[in-house]
């Protein structure tokens, strides 16, 4: 059998993409930015960071053990890359001093470098072709930039541009619809539509998560951070506790080589 009939039958390592996915996704990202808030809140903000760190690299040690999408597996890879990219985003601005804008830019760039040697090294970005290490490698590294450049968007618009929580959680709720109405109505690439809402979903979940954790003081509603965090956790531990069970988000190749 050739390298690349193997890597064909080789077991998917990321879940199908299902309205599950993007429910689970969504609540992710507001999670990873009440779930931050919280840590640098209530402890030194170093440690919070080193917390973060931690959880981030045993979530990720777990994961790339893996040989096959594992739910709990992945969704708590995705959670710690959500806590961890918007600690990461907010040190470079609170920390070093880097404006939005700047820390917008960088990531976006890394952003652009991962894609394109990921498309000149395994040809292609469909996370459906996701199926050995290395690509799993690129797929993470895509992973945690999106989540730290989503951050980075939402804190631009919502502070440096001053629109505010709910008006910067009302503009990427317009921006996500063109590639959702692009792939549905106008045939977009589905890679390309994909990448898109993926990039989006972390200011618009972001964004959400801040209106409704930070004070009315600064713009929010008040819940208040750790309470936002534990009802996304609760949320999110439930949806991937339904997925375990009924494998609604596992392919067919999973299932074979599971």
């Amino acid at each position: 059998m050739s390298a690349v009939d193997t890597a064909r039958s080789a077991a998917v390592r990321v879940p199908q993409i299902t309205v599950y996915f993007w429910v689970i996704k969504a609540l992710s990202t507001a999670m990873g930015e009440s779930t931050s808030d919280f840590m640098v809140n209530v402890m030194p903000p170093v440690t919070a960071v080193i917390i973060g760190f931690i959880g981030f690299a045993i979530a990720m040690i777990i994961q790339l053990r893996m040989r096959r999408y594992v739910a709990w597996a992945y969704w708590l890879a995705v959670v710690m890359v959500g806590v961890f990219g918007t600690m990461a985003a907010d040190v470079l601005h609170v920390g070093f001093g880097v404006p939005y804008v700047a820390s917008v830019i960088l990531f976006a760039a890394t952003l652009a470098i991962i894609f394109l040697v990921w498309h000149r090294v395994e040809g292609g970005l469909s996370i459906h072709s996701v199926t050995t290490s290395r690509r799993e490698i690129f797929y993470w590294l895509t992973v945690v930039t999106t989540f730290a450049l989503g951050t980075a968007a939402g804190d631009l618009t919502s502070i440096s541009l001053n629109l505010g929580y709910l008006a910067s959680a009302v503009l990427f709720a317009v921006i996500i619809a063109i590639p959702t109405i692009g792939f549905f109505r106008f045939r977009m690439n589905g890679v390309l539509a994909f990448w898109f809402a993926y990039v989006v979903t972390r200011p618009l979940g972001a964004s959400v998560a801040d209106w409704l954790g930070k004070p009315t003081s600064a713009g929010g509603v008040g819940v208040g951070s750790g309470l936002v965090a534990l009802v996304l956790t609760l949320a999110i531990a439930a949806l991937v506790g339904y997925l375990t069970v009924s494998r609604k988000d596992v392919s067919e190749a999973s299932f074979s080589a599971g």
